[in-house]
């Protein structure tokens, strides 16, 4: 399932310089934005939990052979700061404000940027590689 998730987000997540992996580890971040990272390595070694990388060459190897570049790792790290807030800080805007409106403007708001953000970078940085 994981699989057929990130194929289908591919396309849209490599405008952004990234993979339908790496989007769709976001997405399934909502709860808690730390557990991001541990998810695409989790689904490039298919293996369904997380093991620890004797050095950082084996989580390199790993990246490289699943065909990260820089831009990958600059356009995940852009998204990394920019995108939505995690459930639970959706649910305390909710909770303080009183408001829908607001709770859904803090999710859009930094998730169009992030999108904008990562997709013009990728275009430009693309044009010099």
């Amino acid at each position: 399932m994981l699989a057929h998730c990130s194929g289908f987000l591919d396309p849209f997540a490599k405008l952004l310089g990234m993979d339908g992996v790496i989007l769709f580890a976001f997405i399934l971040g909502i709860p808690a934005n730390e557990i991001v990272v541990p998810i695409i390595i989790m689904a490039y070694m298919a293996s369904g939990s997380i093991v620890d990388f004797e050095n950082l060459s084996s989580l390199k190897e790993l990246l490289v052979k699943n065909d990260w570049t820089w831009i990958t790792a600059v356009s995940t790290m852009l998204f990394s700061l920019l995108h939505w807030p995690c459930s639970t800080t959706c649910l305390t805007i909710k909770k303080e404000t009183q408001s829908l409106r607001w709770t859904a403007i803090s999710f859009a708001l930094p998730t169009v940027i992030g999108i904008v953000v990562c997709f013009v970078f990728a275009n430009i940085a693309k044009l010099f590689v």
